[in-house]
């Protein structure tokens, strides 16, 4: 397609979107009167104003029913979870039986490594990316640390090559087969956080599984976001938040994934805890315990409702929409914000990069901007302007168009700031 950096284009964009309405159903910030041009929703997405209707549901029920409102609210407490796992199953690409919802996302992955890391002396070597996101940093570190093994002997790091910004699938596969029988677990982000890389998941779980290793994928910024297939990938787990593209608030709860293949390995330890008891039987207080069949069998704790009903609000949305029309936006929309930022540079120059890959098949809603020349000055310029950005050291803002509720015409409007600036 053949773009034009003018506000009518950008317009004439807007007038041709399918989701253009749903923009409406989202409260945005004001800076100065004005609303934002949001480009944060890979941090925290807007919130949806059904959220609000949700919430407020749930409070009613609180105040009339109290208790009761675990079996007689309009969507009873303690089955509530159970109103993701459709929903959800679209949205990953799993079967509903493979998907719940429980806790946040860092908890979860430190429960399901519970699960799927069981270090031997011959096999106990974990790999993950290069300066990963500190919270899997940190809970691959203290893994590690639980089990009595030095990290420096047992982490594995995959690296980008020098001068180069995003991981290459050949070097993540070398790798694995460098490792070779002494993989444990891969656990990596599908998509990684600082360049907006989406990483070729079906490969690498496929070469980690010819080395009997388990796979565990961080999905934090790719749920919502990407096509994702886990069950056809075979995937032995995954985990992501859902306060980002998801747009359910401020740390959330996060939804987890376990294949099928494992649900019925009653070798595989699990920590449980008394939801996720037999269903039928959990409020008979039997001693033992009997998980349930399925992902929902590695809950531990009554679910939190009020938490929940945003989640809920947003993921049937998702439901409304369905991943195809999201991602074909998605990708109209980000690429129009590239063209934009190229414009913007040969027009009044602008010492930047962008480091996310130029394939859209490796990115997906953001662009990360290396700024060699500008630096934090920019990034307090835009946001006293009310384009809201994501600044990471040491100097790289980062822009994430979210198709539920970005514009074409914000894409233009940003370039005329953005220009504004350049030309000072």
């Amino acid at each position: 397609m053949k773009f034009e950096n003018s506000l009518k284009y950008a317009q004439s964009l807007d007038a041709q979107d399918v989701l253009s309405k749903y923009r409406s159903e989202f409260n945005f910030p004001k800076v100065n009167g004005k609303q934002v041009i949001y480009f944060t929703g890979n941090s925290l997405g807007l919130q949806p104003k059904r959220a609000v209707e949700y919430v407020n549901e749930v409070m009613k029920d609180w105040a009339e029913l109290a208790v009761e409102g675990h079996f007689y609210a309009d969507k009873p407490w303690w089955d509530y979870h159970e109103r993701f796992s459709e929903p959800l199953s679209k949205i990953v690409g799993a079967k509903p039986i493979e998907v719940t919802v429980m806790n946040t996302l860092t908890v979860n992955l430190h429960l399901l490594m519970a699960t799927f890391y069981r270090p031997t002396v011959k096999k106990f070597k974990i790999l993950c990316e290069e300066k990963a996101f500190p919270s899997d940093q940190y809970l691959i570190q203290t893994q590690v640390k639980f089990h009595g093994l030095d990290p420096k002997e047992t982490i594995v790091e995959v690296k980008r090559r020098p001068g180069e910004h995003n991981f290459r699938t050949e070097d993540i596969l070398s790798k694995i087969e460098e490792v070779g029988d002494e993989l444990a677990l891969v656990l990596i982000g599908g998509l990684n956080y600082y360049t907006g890389q989406v990483l070729d998941m079906k490969n690498i779980t496929k070469k980690a599984h010819d080395y009997q290793a388990y796979v565990g994928w961080d999905l934090a910024h790719a749920a919502g976001n990407i096509e994702l297939k886990l069950h056809e990938w075979g995937a032995d787990f995954a985990a992501w938040c859902s306060y980002k593209y998801m747009n359910s608030g401020p740390g959330n709860a996060s939804g987890c994934f376990i294949h099928e293949k494992h649900h019925n390995n009653k070798d595989l330890v699990r920590l449980g805890g008394w939801w996720g008891h037999n269903k039928e039987r959990r409020f008979l207080m039997e001693p033992e315990y009997e998980p349930i069949a399925g992902a929902h069998g590695w809950q531990i704790s009554n679910l939190p409702i009020l938490s929940l009903a945003p989640y809920l609000a947003s993921v049937e949305m998702f439901e409304e929409v369905g991943m195809e029309k999201l991602i074909a936006k998605r990708d109209l929309i980000t690429s129009y914000l590239e063209f934009i930022l190229k414009e913007i540079a040969s027009e009044v120059g602008g010492d930047f990069e962008i480091i996310t890959p130029e394939n859209p098949k490796e990115r997906a809603s953001q662009l990360s901007v290396l700024l060699h020349g500008e630096g934090r000055a920019l990034f307090d310029y835009l946001m006293k302007e009310g384009v809201i950005v994501d600044w990471r050291e040491p100097n790289v803002i980062r822009l994430a168009p979210v198709p539920f509720y970005t514009s074409f015409e914000d894409m233009y409007h940003f370039g005329q700031i953005l220009k504004k600036y350049l030309q000072k």
